[in-house]
């Protein structure tokens, strides 16, 4: 049986994931990474997106992360989200509220509109919605 890593994933307000895992795939700022045991060491900024492992029974499980970082070791993967919640907790409702709020911002033509934070809610919404729909 294949080594298992010790995966954490931890926002300032909580900790989110703290398990054990067979892999982790993470998305990285220059793409998607895969992490197992006995992995070599790195740090990396994360993009707005799903954090995908497999527990130690083999099952995937989903957890949305909002940008931060990660620490791969080779025997465990940390992550340090801005924000970050598991598929089973995502609110979908709100999440497609919250998008269609972040649309009508961007879409509305008003020069005091915060652009990049509008389009930054846009993609967390549109990322938790797609989030839930993977099976």
């Amino acid at each position: 049986m294949a080594e298992n890593i010790r995966l954490e994933v931890v926002t300032p307000e909580m900790s989110v994931v703290s398990e054990s895992a067979q892999i982790v795939m993470a998305p990285g700022s220059l793409g998607e990474f895969g992490v197992l045991a006995g992995h070599t060491p790195f740090l990396t900024t994360l993009k707005t997106g799903s954090l995908k492992y497999k527990d130690e029974k083999g099952r995937e499980r989903f957890v949305f992360i909002s940008s931060g970082f990660a620490e791969a070791l080779p025997d465990r993967v940390t992550v340090l989200a801005e924000s970050a919640e598991r598929r089973v907790n995502i609110d979908v409702q709100r999440a497609r509220e919250a998008a269609e709020r972040a649309e009508k911002r961007i879409q509305s033509g008003d020069v005091d509109i915060d652009f990049i934070r509008a389009k930054a809610a846009l993609l967390r919404a549109v990322s938790r919605i797609q989030l839930n729909e993977t099976s």
